[in-house]
């Protein structure tokens, strides 16, 4: 078993080799050093977003398992940096990604995708829970007031609280809300937008989520406020009623390639006629039908980002898309003020729910997508939507 493992890790850094142009030995430590002098990154070197290795087995398990190897090997404390939020910009930057490619593990997830509707109803549920249903007291601390779960919009405020009510209120007025409008929520998390909506600008909102732990605070929430706000539990495919405005906020990256469409004909179903729609969500630069193994193991299991060429064919022939906004680099100070206010409540959380490794997992979901959104490798899009025949609506918004 130990030559079969020689010989695979000597034929994957042949391969790594080769492909990347790198004159070398087949050392693993080799390879990886230069791998990592492309993007500026040293070994025990004392720049910002240098790494320090703590267990020799590192360089092997990177170049087998490629991000997987890299995040869990972090986890397990083989390796440190300064600033994990660099070291990820940097690798990203360097598009290390595509020298480390033809993994395994990439092309069976591109299969399953292909093969297999992944994100069905029951299994949309269970994939939801892995995250959103590990502890609200943990999201009570480490997001705004509001309990807002996605990107904020950062144009005019200083703080994540004034950045997420900005997010929304941009939100609201995208999509033209006034007072007595019904809206419909797909994805509504906590109830951070349907509140907001009701209590600024006079709606009724029914939001829908797959979480029972968002749905049983977003109610309690709900009922608290005393306005008119009901939050669902049930999967957007079971949304019923017809409303003014429906927006999906932070949706789309868990429902997967096979039911963008989908989503987009519940949206034409519930709005009426003259009705508009707004969809923010993360986006890949390019098509893919998966997500990273890391992710996909550890953070957001079935989820994937879409691409803007895959969102709008699920658009095409079911609406008109008015206007599209990227405030993709607004995500990265999103992600550096969640991981401070982490940092800021990890001693007050529950140290057996949330021990040693859980925290080196969420530093490096954290600082990993905050190095990502600074190395632009993912965006952050508005789309706004109306139906064929409508008068176009004032919804050029910043």
């Amino acid at each position: 078993m130990l030559l079969d493992r020689g010989l695979q890790a000597e034929t994957i850094v042949r391969g790594l080799l080769q492909s990347a142009g790198i004159k070398s030995n087949t050392k693993p430590e080799t390879v990886v050093r230069e791998l990592f002098e492309l993007a500026g990154i040293g070994i025990d070197g004392g720049s910002r977003g240098d790494i320090v290795i703590h267990d020799e087995r590192f360089y092997e398990r990177l170049l087998r398992d490629k991000s997987i190897g890299l995040g869990e090997s972090y986890m397990d404390g083989w390796w440190e940096t300064d600033a994990l939020d660099v070291f990820i910009e940097k690798v990203l930057r360097a598009d290390l990604k595509r020298k480390m490619a033809d993994s395994w593990r990439l092309k069976l997830l591109g299969a399953q995708a292909l093969l297999f509707n992944r994100q069905g109803v029951e299994k949309a549920r269970a994939s939801i829970a892995v995250h959103y249903d590990i502890g609200n007291d943990l999201y009570e601390r480490m997001l705004d007031p509001r309990m807002v779960y996605t990107c904020a919009y950062w144009k005019d405020a200083s703080t994540l609280a004034q950045a997420q009510e900005a997010k929304l209120d941009l939100v609201c007025r995208k999509v033209g809300l006034e007072p007595g409008m019904r809206v419909l929520d797909l994805g509504c998390g906590w109830g951070g937008f349907a509140l907001y909506a009701a209590e600024k600008y006079g709606c009724e909102v029914v939001g829908v989520t797959v979480s029972a732990a968002q749905a049983q605070l977003g109610q309690e929430r709900a009922k608290a406020s005393g306005l008119p706000v009901e939050i669902q539990l049930a999967d957007y495919r079971e949304a019923r009623g017809r409303y003014d405005r429906v927006v999906s906020i932070g949706m789309m990256e868990h429902i997967g390639p096979k039911n963008y469409r989908t989503v987009m004909e519940i949206i034409r179903k519930t709005m009426v006629d003259d009705g508009v729609a707004l969809i923010h969500t993360i986006a890949n630069n390019r098509s893919v039908n998966h997500g990273t193994p890391f992710v996909e193991k550890y953070i957001f299991p079935n989820a994937v980002a879409p691409s803007l060429a895959q969102l709008a064919r699920a658009v095409e022939g079911t609406f008109v898309i008015e206007d599209v906004q990227n405030i993709g680099p607004d995500y990265d100070p999103t992600l550096m003020a969640w991981w401070d206010n982490f940092v800021a409540a990890y001693p007050d959380l529950d140290a057996k729910k949330y021990d040693q490794r859980f925290y080196r997992m969420w530093q490096f979901y954290l600082l990993g997508a905050a190095g990502a959104s600074r190395s632009r490798d993912g965006q952050l899009y508005h789309l706004v939507l109306t139906k064929v025949g409508r008068k176009q609506p004032d919804c050029r918004k910043s």
